[in-house]
């Protein structure tokens, strides 16, 4: 039975992909700050959560012991939420990172598999950004996401190996949900405001349901080494423009939640952001597709918005990274 470790593993995505190990049969720890608490996690016999500062190396070093796989989740995470306090941003997401990589190798740790971000692309016109397009940050997070991926790099060897990661923006239902990523977003506003407000809505996004996300992961613990070893994947399934994924998401409202005259409105944005990444890497060395779409996403989300399983979407801080590291006044 593999070992996995994962900081972050409270997070939205790792709400959803520690289950799925679980499932599995690997046993999980989960070392998390809990800015968002920890109630999103299941109770299973194969599961320790330690609450814990991935700053805090003396401590990341005894939680890390004896486990065959690192995964690396931790950060504040997107660009809205980066601005919220640079200093706090800029020593979890970058100066942490290579205190963390020297501590998994230290501990033998086999394979650290780093979560990077497509957004590191900045902009774009490229019809087909492949993991070799330059890196063109447009804010500090991205740029702290592009500087850690030749940090972990510079540490792999033939026991220790490192891949990276690039996954689109995620989007669909998980326990620990976020309603401040583009499709969640707009979902929330169609079917609860029947009004979606669009910023900006040229820019083109690549998206990423978050099952696909975690399956991605599943299958960069368990590739054969040779497949994966020092390699960079983005990982995305279907590029879309803002302004489409808004019609999108009035289409399935209106069609099949029996929803009438949602109403689309157009406002200006300073997030320029836009890219359109070509997955075609991990398709051909993992034989990779992603299954589930945007469409999927909205259903599911809106099937629990109509089941009241996401309660008080705008009311509720925990939905949103930047209200709730406000609220708690996260250091």
């Amino acid at each position: 039975m593999k070992k996995i470790f994962i900081t972050g593993g409270a997070g939205y995505c790792g709400s959803r992909l520690v289950p799925l190990l679980l499932e599995r049969n690997y046993k999980v720890t989960v070392y998390d700050i809990m800015f968002f608490g920890n109630n999103f996690l299941p109770k299973n016999q194969n599961l320790t959560i330690i609450k814990g500062d991935i700053r805090d190396t003396q401590k990341l070093e005894m939680a890390c012991k004896n486990h065959d796989i690192f995964i690396n989740l931790a950060c504040i995470s997107n660009d809205a939420s980066f601005e919220l306090d640079e200093k706090l941003s800029t020593s979890i997401n970058l100066e942490a990172f290579e205190p963390m990589v020297r501590v998994a190798k230290l501990n033998k740790v086999s394979r650290f598999i780093y979560a990077s971000s497509s957004s590191v692309y900045g902009v774009s016109k490229s019809k087909n950004v492949t993991e070799e397009h330059p890196l063109i940050p447009l804010t500090l997070y991205n740029k702290y996401k592009g500087m850690c991926e030749p940090i972990l790099l510079k540490y792999t060897s033939n026991d220790f190996i490192g891949i990276i990661f690039r996954p689109a923006t995620v989007c669909g239902y998980a326990p620990r949900l976020r309603l401040d990523l583009s499709v969640n977003i707009l979902t929330n506003h169609g079917f609860n405001n029947k009004k979606i407000k669009v910023f900006g809505g040229e820019q083109l996004r690549p998206n990423l349901h978050i099952r696909d996300y975690c399956e991605a992961i599943m299958l960069l613990i368990e590739a054969k080494k040779e497949l994966v070893e020092n390699q960079i994947f983005n990982v995305g399934y279907e590029n879309m423009s803002i302004a489409n994924i808004a019609l999108l998401v009035k289409k399935v409202l209106e069609n099949r939640f029996s929803m009438e005259n949602i109403d689309i409105e157009t406002v200006d944005s300073d997030d320029k952001r836009s890219y359109h990444i070509n997955s075609g890497k991990i398709k051909k060395i993992l034989n990779f597709s992603p299954k589930y779409s945007v469409e999927y996403a909205i259903n599911e989300l809106a099937t629990a918005f109509q089941k009241n399983i996401i309660q008080h979407s705008f009311e509720n801080n925990i939905y949103y990274n930047v209200k709730t590291l406000k609220e708690i006044n996260a250091k």
